[in-house]
């Protein structure tokens, strides 16, 4: 049965290092992607596939890291994902063609994803109500800080030891996380709430998750939200580099407002469960986005060039109101199905990752070639997800009437 216990700060950080595989994947390596193409006859059009092919893998996959730690438990797959997760990054360092590395790349996202959804599964096994929500905007603040780090950490690394150590240094973070999930890390899940692994069972799992209008809504919801603050992180070399002049190593002037947003928004979370229900942290959290992606439209609409810090603190407060919006979104979304959390929170994280993988590949690179166009499609990503969120209001209102 979940506890309530208020001392969870080692699980948090222990849940929070887990998740930081998704991000340093896609981050660490930003900086270097010019030369990474460079040395192996690629164009950019070509390397971005390295973002792209590892966010299609990193999607497919949460598909079944909730399901199969419902059905073996939650410790066997972290110890296994973690620890490839290390091998595939050996591989991208080695790699010596475009072919090796998205191969590698691949590998890498068939693992990457598999901390975030265990350990929401994890969270809700353990905790229940504003005490869960409280572990969960934990989670977040720590796991943040792997998007302002790690584009910071990978051009110090490339600046100083070339573009293979960004992946020596993965790898060297799988291989500890496999470690500290061997000595530290518990068995939530008990065998006798397991569900068996079987193809049937698992699709009709997926079926009756996955039909649900509610859950459509709010896994929409959640995901445009994210999607418009994520469009930046592909376009991040394009606008910094190019619309803002600045190097490989300054990649800090980007992560650092929108990380300290998603810090600040979670540690509000957590500040407000108990205190507020989850529809009014929500709306607070709406209104802090709109306001954000209204700023960066007038910003662009008006300024003449673009300049810092301007260009970029707009992220910080939509990045705060994302952050505020998010855990009750998902707790809410999980809360739904209590005896198939890891498959609910599967199929979330695939929605999310593909809503992601499809803002890196197309939506994207049509819009970073102007500041104003990635504003205007900031706005429009976060109206779609704001009108999903009224569409639940007004299905929950309904269904109580």
């Amino acid at each position: 049965m979940p506890r309530t216990s208020r001392n969870h700060f080692g699980l948090a950080v222990l849940l929070a290092a887990l998740s930081t595989l998704g991000p340093f994947s896609i981050d660490t390596f930003l900086p270097a992607m010019r030369a990474i193409g460079d040395t192996l006859s690629a164009s950019p059009l070509e390397m971005q596939q390295a973002l792209t092919v590892y966010l299609f893998c990193y999607a497919l996959m949460m598909l079944w890291h909730g399901s199969i730690s419902d059905a073996v438990g939650r410790r066997p797959v972290i110890l296994a994902t973690t620890l490839l997760f290390g091998l595939a990054s050996v591989g991208c360092a080695l790699s010596d063609s475009l072919g090796a590395l998205l191969l590698f790349r691949a590998l890498q996202g068939l693992c990457g994803g598999a901390g975030l959804v265990v350990g929401r599964a994890i969270i809700r096994d353990r905790l229940e109500g504003a005490a869960a929500q409280r572990l969960m905007s934990q989670v977040t603040m720590l796991f943040s800080l792997s998007p302002a780090i790690a584009p910071v950490v990978g051009g110090w690394l490339f600046g100083a030891f070339g573009w293979h150590s960004i992946f020596v240094f993965m790898a060297l973070v799988g291989f500890a996380l496999f470690a500290m999930c061997w000595f530290g890390l518990p068995e939530t899940h008990p065998r006798e709430a397991r569900q068996p692994l079987r193809a049937r069972n698992l699709l009709s799992s997926y079926w009756r998750v996955g039909r649900t209008v509610n859950f459509q809504l709010l896994t929409a919801a959640v995901s445009l939200n994210f999607a418009g603050f994520f469009l930046y992180v592909p376009s991040a070399p394009v606008f910094l580099m190019q619309h803002l002049h600045l190097g490989p190593t300054q990649f800090l002037w980007l992560f650092g407002p929108a990380v300290s947003g998603i810090m600040f928004g979670a540690y509000l979370s957590g500040r407000m469960a108990g205190h507020f229900s989850p529809r009014e942290i929500v709306s607070r959290g709406y209104a802090l986005m709109f306001a954000a992606a209204l700023a960066n439209l007038a910003y662009n609409l008006f300024a003449a060039e673009q300049a810092l810090p301007w260009a970029v603190l707009p992220l910080a407060l939509y990045t705060t109101g994302m952050s505020l919006a998010a855990p009750s979104i998902t707790l809410n979304l999980m809360d739904q199905f209590p005896a198939l959390r890891g498959t609910a929170s599967s199929l979330q994280g695939f929605c999310q990752t593909m809503v992601s993988s499809l803002v890196a590949g197309v939506v994207a690179p049509l819009a970073w070639a102007s500041p104003l166009r990635l504003a205007l499609v900031m706005n429009g990503l976060l109206i779609l997800g704001f009108v999903c969120r009224m569409g639940y209001r007004w299905r929950i209102g309904s269904q109580q009437h």
